[in-house]
């Protein structure tokens, strides 16, 4: 499940033979583990190792480094501001530079997303099912269809305590989907042009987009999968890095508190098999195109 690498640097160079056996451990549904990549703050940044400047209206906070845009923060001055999203934006570099360095053949056509903290303690999140991240799930998001683009993310535990984050891992992706598939029925006719038209998705809800949300949600809801279902725990230290395509993985998050994160997104002809894609996959199965 976890291919480790014994990297210190965000920028280290990778021989060719490292970048394809970590192509093919993560396009096998592998994480590509970091025990030893740091991300470092400054003392001024770990002012905001805290859940007090997290708004709790959202989930977590965010930024966009193509706006330098910063949300889902409170009672923060407008230079502590400023200093936390600088903080993101190191953190969004560095794990593009690591992206571009372990696996150069993605870095050419992947395209950026947001970047996240998540300052507060996730064990003691209450939420809906459907929101709630200690149940296992594949990434689909009900407002940002990505139209069969993968998702890729790679996350660091900054956790000050010593506190490892908690993730399960749950089947391989084409067991889940055989398990939930049958369960789920198609999209009523003109939903994804009306969704769009309503603006409650952000762009246009494929096939695709429809099947992975309506599996997310099952997965969630279902008690006697989450129980049942083959899984393991793992435990990720402070001071770990781990890259992973989560619409791929099916995981949940148990336990932690201070995780920053980057996401991008791939489309699936940049991949060196894309015939190991949730796409892909799920085409197969129910036999028709879905993007």
């Amino acid at each position: 499940m976890l291919h480790t690498f014994t990297t210190q640097k965000w920028n280290e160079h990778f021989p060719d033979s490292t970048q394809e056996q970590a192509i093919n451990n993560l396009e096998d549904g592998q994480i590509l583990y970091f025990p030893q990549l740091t991300f470092s703050l400054s003392p001024e940044e770990q002012f905001f190792l805290s859940p007090d400047y997290a708004d709790p209206h959202a989930k977590n906070i965010s930024y966009n480094i193509k706006d330098h845009k910063l949300w889902g923060v409170q009672h923060l001055s407008d230079s502590q501001h400023n200093q936390l999203k600088a903080m993101l934006d190191r953190y969004s570099r560095y794990a593009h530079g690591l992206i571009q360095n372990l696996l150069p053949r993605y870095a050419q056509q992947m395209m950026i997303g947001r970047t996240s903290f998540r300052p507060v303690q996730i064990s003691n999140r209450k939420t809906s099912y459907r929101k709630d991240d200690k149940r296992l799930h594949v990434d689909a998001f009900p407002s940002a269809p990505n139209q069969g683009k993968r998702i890729l993310r790679v996350f660091c535990n900054i956790n000050p305590n010593g506190e490892d984050r908690v993730w399960r891992v749950g089947e391989p992706f084409e067991k889940v989907a055989n398990h939930f598939l049958h369960q789920i029925g198609k999209p009523f006719p003109c939903s994804a042009a009306l969704l769009r038209m309503l603006r409650i998705t952000k762009s246009y809800r494929t096939l695709y987009d429809h099947y992975m949300l309506q599996m997310h949600n099952r997965m969630k809801a279902d008690e006697h999968y989450q129980k049942n279902c083959a899984q393991q725990e793992l435990r990720l230290p402070p001071g770990s890095t781990w890259i992973v395509q989560t619409d791929h993985v099916s995981h949940a998050a148990m336990s932690g508190q201070h995780l920053l994160e980057q996401t991008f997104y791939l489309p699936v002809k940049a991949m060196k098999d894309e015939t190991k894609s949730p796409l892909r996959v799920l085409e197969k199965i129910l036999r028709q195109k879905l993007a």
